[in-house]
């Protein structure tokens, strides 16, 4: 992937170093500063090669046992002459809308009998549309055909039951949110909070790579310094083309 690549080894090492140095990560210009380089747009574009090596590495998996789904609306750079006349809201033209699968594994506590759930790994990607077979496709590429999903009453989910073994649904609610689909939603309010504090301004073309970088490493949230080392070895397995 490196191949013809005008950055010099060293130079995509630390690239990627950086890039999993911290939960939140950085923005390409600060990784410019940071390693005092005089041009931004060959960090930029190593950044999103790497990025996209991420993607690839979390797309070898599926998801499976109990899922949480939901979608994401992300806020994304619109040009300055459409704003006016663009509606506002949920599912606006300014939002980008992304599709959120979270494994949540049930847990009870045998003392108190009380049950909750933790959250496994998660699958973040962009829908280029609200109608339900855009939501089929993408579903069937990331969720195990074993799975039980729960989702909120959403037209966008009445395929679901065709390609999982079961889908339960409830209607959205407050408490919904705070139980139910808890870790969807907790991954969805995080992502959008590490993105608009470091980036700010997303365009809507962009969004998948920057979840793409969110959700690899979430998911690797336990392997610590060993983060590096698992993404050098995502970067070297790719079938991404060489830079040039």
């Amino acid at each position: 992937m490196m191949e013809h690549s005008k950055l010099k080894f060293k130079t995509w090492y630390a690239i990627m170093m950086l890039m999993t140095a911290t939960k939140k990560g950085f923005s390409a210009s600060e990784i410019q500063r940071q390693l005092g380089k005089n041009r931004y747009e060959p960090i930029w574009r190593a950044m999103h090669k790497i990025r996209a090596a991420m993607g690839q590495r979390d797309d070898q998996y599926v998801l499976e046992d109990m899922i949480e789904l939901d979608d994401g609306f992300f806020e994304t750079e619109t040009k300055k002459k459409d704003k006016k006349r663009l509606k506002r809201g949920r599912g606006s033209a300014k939002q980008t809308k992304a599709i959120i699968a979270v494994e949540s594994t049930p847990l009870e506590d045998p003392e108190t009998g009380k049950k909750s759930s933790s959250f496994r790994f998660i699958k973040m990607k962009v829908c280029s549309s609200f109608k339900p077979e855009y939501n089929d496709e993408i579903i069937t590429a990331i969720i195990g055909e074993n799975a039980v999903i729960v989702t909120d009453k959403s037209n966008s989910y009445v395929n679901i039951s065709k390609y999982v073994e079961i889908h339960l649904t409830e209607k959205s609610s407050k408490e919904m949110t705070n139980t139910i689909l808890k870790w969807s939603h907790v991954a969805i309010s995080n992502a959008k909070r590490n993105l608009l504090g470091i980036y700010h301004k997303i365009k809507a073309k962009y969004l998948q790579a920057y979840l793409d970088e969110f959700a690899y490493k979430l998911n690797r949230r336990y392997f610590g310094g060993k983060l590096f080392e698992r993404l050098v070895i995502a970067l070297s397995s790719s079938n991404l083309q060489p830079c040039g």
